[in-house]
């Protein structure tokens, strides 16, 4: 820290008590001096010879005929006067960062400049200030702070100007070029490194980095920390992630852990003016600086306090822009007092209609169908929403129409995979048992049971609060899918071993029969049939003849589960249910079934 020695003489200043200051002298002291409730017995002479100001207090009072001068306002109060009394004295008095802006303020109060003694507190001061303390980093910050308790003089003086154009010249400083010291204990530079004893000794960080300054100034009062920020801005060199990055370590500096705490009565105010200073000094650059998961905390402070629309909104915009970087905990923001619900789903709603609005004019170029080329943050947000909905359907005052519109709000393309939707649906469900028929369909309706896993599928079949509807729906497309799998997997194996089989002699008579079934029916690679030594085309029907016997077998199975509900009464039911959205599976299987029965009997006569 720096520092500066005025005068020679030794102190002769005494005090008793806390009120009263006097100077031992073998002269009698012939002026009472009032500071506020401190009284100084103090001698004529060398106070008027360095103070313009006191020479005309005294004459007052000698026309008043009293020995008294009341200075209620002084700045900086008894000990700044202290100072300024001494320096007239001649005494030794020391200036260093936290006493140097109220000597100022007394001495400029005091009128103790050049016109009445050469030499004088005010110009001396000012050679420190500007020769030592302006070239001090953390000399400037320390005169920073001290000059809140000294307004408006420090701001007449122009030394908080002063102090916030010299922190924010530093801090546009080349890092190579820095040889102050600066604290930096948030994060180290190099992994650590494991030494033969087991223990971790960090790596030396032998560079200064581009965010040396943030941890300092994060010591100021938020309205010197808004100038310092501006200021620093207004340079225009410095990145916008470093900028993000003080924002990040003030909000942590200053905001509370708790939610409690941060939202008590006793600091709302000035928490809410904090919240709303750091949106202001957001970088300009909406996409980047800060991360979506700070944003979103500063977002949950916000609605605490009760922040202003203007700076809401503007965060809102912010958010918005990198939602597919957020995740699920980030988007559990409580809800105001006046919502019934425990999380804020209308404020989430709002976040994706603001992404899905930018998203789609950024890259409806390359929108083919409805699938999105390339674009992974809408498939981020989709699964994001659908995890966000798992967990807000625990809530029972959620209404159906919110969980809806807000699942409605990503596109198909966002949610190529329905396991978490179904998920979020089961929960709802279990939640809210007093659903009517026609609401369970409806919110049943948003799953498509086509985009489900096989395991997602076989909960689905077995859960009892579906519609029967969706379950048949389930079972069905299950079906199709085996079948469909079955399929590529025989035909595979067919084509791979066509070669091998074409040349085989059964090695005894109790395979003759099979062989001649092969020999007579011989799958080339072009997918021919050699048909009674002739080739049939590939279009007919003796090749279609396996695939055909494939999907009867698989719809027979799902006959059973049909004809063993109509006794029942759940035939009709099911079949009722799904003629609404897809076809009907037992209509597709049976109109089906009879080509395959053709199909076979033509397999037959090509075989003979």
């Amino acid at each position: 820290m720096k520092f500066m020695k005025l005068g020679s003489k030794p102190d002769a200043f005494h005090a008793e008590g806390n009120t009263v200051r006097y100077v031992s002298s073998e002269l009698a002291t012939d002026v009472i001096v009032n500071v506020g409730e401190v009284k100084f017995y103090l001698h004529k002479f060398p106070l008027l010879s360095k103070s313009n100001r006191l020479h005309k207090l005294v004459l007052k009072a000698h026309e008043e005929d009293s020995e008294e001068i009341h200075v209620a306002d002084f700045p900086g109060g008894p000990k700044a006067f202290e100072i300024c009394a001494k320096f007239c004295y001649g005494m030794t008095v020391t200036l260093n960062a936290y006493n140097v802006v109220a000597a100022r303020c007394g001495a400029e109060y005091l009128e103790m400049s050049e016109d009445v003694d050469r030499g004088n507190l005010i110009f001396k001061i000012e050679v420190f200030l500007n020769s030592s303390i302006f070239r001090s980093w953390k000399d400037t910050i320390i005169v920073l702070q001290t000059t809140k308790s000294l307004l408006p003089w420090s701001e007449d003086l122009k030394v908080i100007g002063r102090c916030v154009d010299s922190i924010a010249s530093k801090t546009s400083v080349d890092p190579s070029s820095i040889t102050w010291s600066y604290t930096y204990n948030r994060k180290l530079s190099a992994p650590d490194r494991i030494v033969e004893h087991g223990m971790k000794i960090p790596e030396r960080v032998d560079y200064v980095p581009k965010d040396w300054w943030v941890e300092d100034i994060c010591e100021l009062d938020i309205d010197q920390y808004k100038r310092v920020m501006i200021a620093v801005r207004s340079k225009g060199r410095m990145d916008g992630n470093v900028i993000g990055e003080a924002l990040k370590t003030y909000v942590m500096r200053w905001l509370p852990d708790t939610i409690d705490s941060f939202a008590s009565e006793v600091h709302l105010m000035r928490n809410k003016s904090l919240v709303e200073t750091i949106i202001c000094l957001l970088p300009s650059d909406r996409g980047l600086g800060c991360s979506c998961s700070f944003l979103l905390k500063l977002l949950k402070f916000a609605v605490l306090v009760g922040v202003d629309e203007t700076p809401r909104e503007d965060l809102i915009k912010r958010i918005s822009l990198k939602l597919d970087e957020a995740s699920i905990n980030d988007l559990l923001i409580l809800a105001r007092s006046s919502q019934a619900t425990i999380y804020d789903v209308e404020l989430v709603q709002a976040l994706v209609d603001g992404f899905m609005l930018h998203e789609k004019c950024c890259w409806e170029a390359k929108i083919t169908g409805d699938f999105v080329l390339g674009h992974g943050s809408w498939l981020n947000v989709g699964k994001l929403i659908d995890g966000y909905l798992g967990e807000i359907a625990r809530d029972p005052n959620l209404s159906l129409s919110s969980f809806i519109l807000l699942s409605q709000s990503i596109p198909e393309s966002a949610r190529p995979i329905h396991d978490g939707l179904y998920k979020a649906i089961d929960i709802y469900l279990k939640e809210h048992p007093n659903l009517t028929k026609a609401e369970r369909k409806k919110i049943c309706g948003l799953m498509d049971a086509k985009k489900l896993t096989m395991d997602a599928s076989m909960h689905a079949a077995q859960n009892e609060l579906l519609p029967l509807r969706v379950v048949v729906q389930v079972l069905y497309f299950e079906q199709v899918r085996a079948a469909s799998v079955v399929q590529r997997r025989e035909d595979s194996n067919s084509i791979t071993n066509a070669e091998e089989e074409w040349d085989k002699t059964l090695p005894n008579e109790c395979s003759d029969s099979l062989g001649k079934q092969m020999s007579r029916l011989k799958i080339t690679r072009d997918g021919n049939v050699r048909k009674n030594g002739k080739l049939s085309k590939k279009g007919s029907k003796n090749s279609l003849s396996g695939v055909q016997l494939l999907r009867s077998r698989s719809r027979r199975i799902f006959d059973k589960l049909f004809v063993g509900g109509k006794g029942n009464g759940y035939g009709e039911n099911r079949s009722s249910e799904t003629s609404g959205s897809s076809p009907s599976p037992t209509s597709m299987i049976q109109g089906e079934t009879k080509s395959s029965g053709s199909s076979s009997r033509h397999r037959r006569n090509s075989v003979s």
